[in-house]
């Protein structure tokens, strides 16, 4: 599973109120949320985002209220991946439930830069900025959960278990 794209970045502790705010709870439906996806943040936002943009953040990314609805709001704006410094847990478990693919980079955050080209592989934890020609490694994701994201979350995996009369 490898990305790339376009850096589109924004700061620390970023939360899910931020992210999707409350007063669009009101629904689940992916393409609507994607509609008001990180608006008070960035008034721009579905303008900036491109079928192929990487949402490049800092620390503590998905903080607050423990709603699926961020990560949601996220994958269906067209952000094909999240590299930050760190991420709430329960926005980290939720993306990866969703099919959301994430990843934890300290090191590379603040050398990345707004528009920089980037290449994020999954499989083997490398991220490499096309523009400054830098090179970053990190953990990959253990193959189950490589697995997870590759059928599109944790229900499609499970579906698909269940299927092929796997146990879950």
């Amino acid at each position: 599973m490898i990305f790339r794209g376009r850096a589109l970045k924004y700061g620390d502790n970023i939360d899910t109120d931020v992210i999707i705010p409350a007063r669009y709870l009101n629904t689940t439906d992916p393409k609507e949320l994607a509609e008001h996806c990180m608006e008070d943040l960035d008034a721009d936002f579905r303008e900036k985002v491109k079928e192929k943009d990487i949402l490049v953040v800092g620390d503590n990314f998905g903080c607050g209220s423990s709603r699926e609805h961020a990560p949601i709001a996220i994958k269906a704006s067209g952000v094909k991946c999240i590299v930050a410094k760190s991420f709430a847990r329960i926005f980290y478990r939720n993306a990866i439930n969703i099919g959301l693919p994430i990843l934890e980079l300290p090191d590379a955050i603040d050398e990345i830069n707004e528009g920089d080209e980037i290449e994020v592989d999954f499989e083997s934890g490398i991220v490499k900025n096309i523009t400054s020609g830098k090179s970053y490694k990190t953990f990959p994701y253990p193959p189950l959960i490589q697995e997870i994201i590759n059928k599109g979350g944790l229900i499609e995996f499970a579906k698909e278990k269940l299927r092929k009369g796997g146990n879950l």
